[in-house]
């Protein structure tokens, strides 16, 4: 059926941004992924406006220092719907756009996994605030899968401790997930990644994030101060909205991948 819905002045812009884009940063946030079924955590319905506690779990030194919170973070994990979810319409237009050969950088700040699951590059990506696929010891440093530890806590561990012999007896340490929490820094390596990303690009393109939660937030303003157009999709505003040359106040699974096809090069290269 033909689409009859007027023609979005707003869209028709960003689709000439991005068509004309040869270097293009992509900073990802939770909107992203919450038509795949995985919440986000500050909106109407988001994991810690339900449950305030919650957020409590996500703070580093309560999380070391009270066996009943890691005892309870290990819970929700277990609940958590991201292990069921599938990468959706929008995940997929990043690919798409990064099979367009102009993406310089993929950034997210989330730690479902689900832009790999979709088939973007894990080299061409950076996952700024961690992977919750992962676990990691505190103390030794050993990271591994996230499956083997959770079969333990479904086996009846409620709080499990490193079993790794780095040299000498088992290590005993504190496992977490591999994401960062409240109160710990962000990995140096992968930071410098995406701001000196971020300072090359000609176009940045912000999706489905508030862009309240720094340094991630601060690529947004980097990229500009270094000359690169902004365009911001997201499904309200966020707090960069007015650094951005265009936002699209939009669902994401519907106006990304739109954004994407219609900015698609032409056979011949040209936009």
């Amino acid at each position: 059926m033909p689409d009859d819905r007027p023609p979005d002045p707003e869209l028709a812009r960003a689709v000439a941004l991005v068509a004309r884009a040869r270097r293009m940063v992509v900073l990802t946030g939770a909107g992203i992924s919450t038509d795949s079924g995985v919440p986000d955590f500050r909106g109407p319905n988001g994991v810690w406006t339900k449950d305030p506690a919650a957020e409590k779990m996500a703070t580093f030194q309560t999380y070391v220092a009270d066996p009943e919170v890691r005892r309870r973070s290990w819970q929700n994990r277990l609940r958590s719907p991201m292990w069921d979810a599938e990468p959706n319409a929008g995940h997929a237009a990043l690919v798409e756009l990064e099979h367009s050969g102009r993406l310089d950088l993929l950034v997210t700040q989330n730690i479902d996994g689900l832009h790999q699951r979709a088939g973007s590059d894990p080299d061409r990506m950076v996952e700024i605030h961690g992977s919750a696929r992962d676990i990691v010891c505190l103390q030794c440093g050993h990271r591994q899968p996230a499956g083997p530890v959770h079969d333990r806590v479904r086996a009846g561990e409620l709080d499990p401790a490193c079993l790794e012999r780095p040299g000498g007896p088992v290590c005993g340490g504190i496992l977490k997930s591999a994401t960062i929490s409240f109160g710990q820094s962000l990995v140096e390596a992968d930071l410098r990644r995406a701001e000196e990303a971020a300072r090359r690009c000609d176009l940045l393109l912000a999706v489905g994030s508030t862009l309240g939660v720094y340094p991630a937030a601060g690529l947004v303003p980097l990229a500009a101060r270094h000359g690169a157009v902004v365009v911001i999709v997201n499904g309200g505003p966020t707090d960069l909205d007015d650094l951005a040359d265009v936002v699209l106040h939009a669902p994401i699974g519907e106006c990304l991948p739109e954004l994407v096809s219609l900015s698609r090069p032409s056979p011949s290269g040209g936009a």
